[in-house]
């Protein structure tokens, strides 16, 4: 990936750098248990995780956000996700490596996501990866969200370096439409929840990684 001199990394959170379809897709499936309904499987839940509220409740519901009843579902949704986010979310295999070789090679990171900071300001501080993070911008840390590039944007501004010198790595498309429209290289993470009709190959990101550790290649010919 050739461009401006590398200063730092940004990454998307769920499905990115941790695993959290497992509280995710239980709290939806609570819900469903709370109605007499059956439970359904975890892998069921895992390719809409990085949906959030949205996916989750298409699963457990087969709703979408046009639905009348969804707001408050919604809202039942956030509650029993707080109560159980920190139970089985994990940071996936090689993020911790791949934070350290990072930091190592002195570039600076941070997290962009769209999860709200009513959820992502206390999972980031339980968990001990984040706190060498130079910045976490949230859905609503600025007036928009991703696809657009203001978050994107802000993450630069908190680090001090000029958005063209970031790479963006995430494994939805609307990250990469994202980090496009933020002039930054993109990379597709294809180990995290793009689902069984995703094709990382159409949504014209700079690289792709199948492994987070591969991303250091990336970074070394950068």
């Amino acid at each position: 990936m050739k461009g401006a001199l590398t200063q730092a990394v940004l990454f998307d959170l769920d499905g990115t750098l941790i695993d959290s379809a497992p509280d995710l897709g239980a709290a939806a499936d609570k819900m469903r248990t709370d109605r007499g309904l059956e439970s359904y499987p975890l892998e069921r839940y895992r390719p809409h995780a990085g949906s959030g509220a949205r996916g989750m409740l298409g699963v457990a519901f087969g709703i979408t956000p046009d639905a009348p009843e969804f707001p408050e579902l919604r809202e039942e949704f956030f509650v029993a996700y707080e109560h159980r986010m920190l139970l089985n979310t994990q940071v996936f295999d090689g993020i911790q490596a791949l934070i350290d070789a990072i930091q190592a090679r002195g570039l600076l990171w941070g997290v962009v996501t769209n999860k709200s900071m009513r959820f992502t300001d206390p999972l980031t501080r339980a968990m001990p990866l984040f706190a060498s993070a130079g910045a976490i911008v949230s859905g609503d840390t600025t007036p928009y969200a991703k696809p657009h590039p203001e978050p994107l944007h802000e993450a630069a501004r908190r680090l001090g370096v000029p958005s063209e010198a970031c790479i963006y790595v995430g494994d939805d498309e609307r990250d990469i439409i994202a980090g496009r429209a933020a002039g930054m290289r993109t990379v597709a993470a294809t180990y995290g929840y793009m689902g069984s009709r995703a094709d990382a190959t159409l949504w014209e990101a700079d690289a792709s990684i199948s492994l987070p550790m591969e991303l250091l290649h990336l970074l070394d010919s950068a």
